[in-house]
C-alpha cells in the first residue's frame, strides 16, 4: 500500500510560518494536485515531501514508513522539475539510466528499453536533449524518474513549458503512464485547467493552509468558500432570500433545493445577513421562449459557443449558449436548482 499521509505538518523559515498544520492523505495510484496562487506554500510542501526542506513539526508517512528524518536519497521518491533537469551532454538512453548506477549493465539496458517504449521514445535513445521537442524532453524526464521504481513521483509545474496545443495530450499520456505503472504522484500547478484534467484529488492552498481537499469535481461544484469558488471558475453571486427552508426567491424567480438549504460550508443560514447564490455560466440556461427576465449587454464568441453577459435587475450574470443573439435582445434565464451554493 503506497499511500501518502501528511499529519499536522508545519514549516517555518526565520520565525515565519510557511505551512500551517497541514493534513491530507492519498491512496494507491492517486494523483494529487497542490493548487494555489504564487506564495501559497504549494512548492514548499512539495519540497518538504521530497526532504529538501526541514519540518518544524508533523509527520510525512509514505507506504507506512515515516519519512520525517529520512534523507532525500533514501525516500524512494522521484522528482520531475519545471525545466526537466536533463543532462545536455548525455543521450536520451544515458539520461534515463542515470539513477541506475548500481544496477548491472544488462539490467540497465532492459530498463532503459522498457521505459523508452513506455514513453514512446524508443527511436530517440541516441539523441541529445537539444535535439528533442519540449514534449519529448518531458517524456525523458518521466522515463528517468520511473526507471528507479519510485513509491511516489513529485512534479513541479510539469506542463508550464509545453506548448498549449500539445499540453493536454501530454497530460493525458502522463496520467495513463502513471496509472499503468501504479505510481502515486503529487504535482504543483497554478493552472486549474491542468488540475482538473490530471488530478484525482485536489488540495487548494492559501497562505500556507489547505482550504479545501477532495475530488476536483467536488471542489468545483461544492466550494466551501468564496475563495474556492472564485479560484476554480468564473461565476456570479445573485442576491436572494430564503422564503422557506428549501426555497430561494431571486431576480430569476424561485430556486428550490432538494432538501433544507444551508450555506456552502454546511453552516446554517443567518436570515439577518445578506444571502447570495453562486451561479456559474453553465448552471444557467438561456432561452428566447417565455417571459423575458434578462437583457443581453455583451457577448464573446468562443468558437464552439458564445459567452453572454446579461443584466438581470441590477445584477450582471454570464451564460454560455449556442444561439447567435444580438446585444440588447431580451431573453429568459433559467437556473439549475440541483447545485445551489449559498454564501453570506
Amino acid at each position: 500500500m503506497k499511500s501518502l499521509q501528511i499529519n499536522h505538518l508545519q514549516v517555518c523559515y526565520a520565525q515565519q510560518t510557511i505551512l500551517q498544520d497541514l493534513n491530507l492523505q492519498i491512496q494507491d495510484d492517486d494523483i494529487l494536485c497542490l493548487l494555489g496562487a504564487s506564495g501559497c506554500g504549494k512548492t514548499t510542501l512539495l519540497k518538504a515531501i521530497a526532504g529538501l526542506v526541514p519540518l518544524t513539526q508533523g509527520k510525512i508517512v509514505l507506504n507506512q514508513r515515516d519519512l520525517s528524518q529520512v534523507p532525500v536519497e533514501q525516500r524512494k521518491i522521484g522528482m520531475i522539475f519545471q525545466d526537466y533537469a536533463l543532462f545536455p551532454h548525455l543521450t536520451v538512453a544515458q539520461n534515463i539510466a542515470f539513477g541506475l548506477g548500481k544496477t548491472p549493465k544488462t539490467a540497465q539496458a532492459e530498463i532503459v528499453a522498457e521505459m523508452a517504449a513506455l514513453v514512446q521514445l524508443s527511436a530517440f535513445l541516441q539523441r541529445y536533449p537539444h535535439e528533442l521537442s519540449g514534449g519529448q524532453q518531458q517524456r525523458v524526464a518521466i522515463a528517468r524518474s520511473l526507471a528507479c521504481k519510485p513509491d511516489l513521483l513529485l512534479l513541479d509545474e510539469p506542463f508550464s513549458n509545453i506548448d498549449s496545443q500539445v499540453r493536454y495530450q501530454l497530460i493525458e499520456e502522463m496520467k495513463g503512464i502513471l496509472k499503468q505503472q501504479k505510481v502515486s504522484a503529487v504535482f504543483v500547478t497554478h493552472s486549474k485547467e491542468e488540475a482538473f484534467v490530471f488530478a484525482d484529488k485536489l488540495a487548494l492552498m492559501e497562505q500556507g493552509k489547505i482550504v479545501q481537499f477532495g475530488e476536483p469535481v467536488e471542489l468545483y461544484q461544492r466550494p466551501h468558500s468564496r475563495f474556492v469558488a472564485d479560484f476554480l471558475g468564473s461565476g456570479s453571486y445573485l442576491p436572494c432570500r430564503l422564503s422557506d427552508p428549501q426555497t430561494l426567491e431571486s431576480e430569476l424567480g424561485q430556486l428550490r433545493g432538494q432538501s433544507a438549504l444551508t450555506l456552502a460550508n454546511g453552516q446554517p443560514i443567518d436570515r439577518l445577513k445578506p444571502l447570495f447564490c453562486l451561479l456559474r455560466p453553465q448552471m444557467l440556461q438561456l432561452t428566447t421562449a417565455g417571459k423575458p427576465n434578462a437583457t443581453i449587454i455583451g457577448r464573446h464568441f468562443l468558437g464552439h459557443t458564445f459567452e453572454y453577459q446579461l443584466k438581470v435587475g441590477e445584477q450582471q450574470l454570464s451564460v454560455y449558449a449556442q444561439d447567435n443573439l444580438a446585444i440588447g435582445r431580451q431573453v429568459r434565464l433559467v437556473a439549475q436548482s440541483d447545485l445551489i451554493n449559498l454564501f453570506h
